[in-house]
């Protein structure tokens, strides 16, 4: 069986790696945060649902030891949504848990960022703020984390 070979231009290559940073932006975000970064960009154009927020599941495999032959480990609530703007962008947003307005606006946020009309306002506007914010937080965490660090050491006896 002979596999597909695509091809990727520069251009989309690099729509697809903006995305994929906006949407784990936006998966720490909360509502009230992308909400009024959204309100504050002028311009967004109509969009309308592809698919309604919706809850499902999604199966979570593991692996013992990180080598080991994979095993389904559990279930995962996820709220997925699918947006289209008027300029004909589509947009989709996944999101671990029930909140489907979250998921909403995630959609919403991935179309505008393939829009070049819009891509550098929701950059400004909305995840550049979260981007600071979630910095200091991690830089927050990793300061509270190295002042718990025990720095042991063996005195070595003389022999005797």
């Amino acid at each position: 069986m002979a596999k597909a070979v695509t091809s990727v231009s520069s251009d989309e290559a690099k729509i697809r790696e903006r995305r994929r940073e906006a949407m784990a932006v936006l998966a720490c975000a909360s509502v009230a945060e992308i909400e009024s970064a959204i309100a504050s960009v002028d311009g967004i154009p109509a969009h309308h649902d592809i698919r309604l927020p919706e809850n499902g599941l999604v199966m979570l495999r593991g692996r013992i030891g990180g080598d080991g032959a994979p095993f389904n480990l559990g279930e995962a609530a996820v709220a997925r949504a699918a947006v289209k703007l008027a300029t004909g962008e589509a947009g989709i947003g996944y999101v671990l848990g029930r909140d489907q307005a979250k998921a909403k606006l995630i959609a919403l946020c991935d179309a505008l960022v393939q829009s070049g009309d819009h891509r550098e306002a929701i950059e400004r506007a909305v995840l550049a703020p979260i981007r600071t914010r979630l910095k200091a937080e991690r830089e927050t965490q990793a300061r509270q984390t190295a002042a718990t660090k025990v720095e042991f050491f063996t005195l070595v006896r003389g022999e005797g």
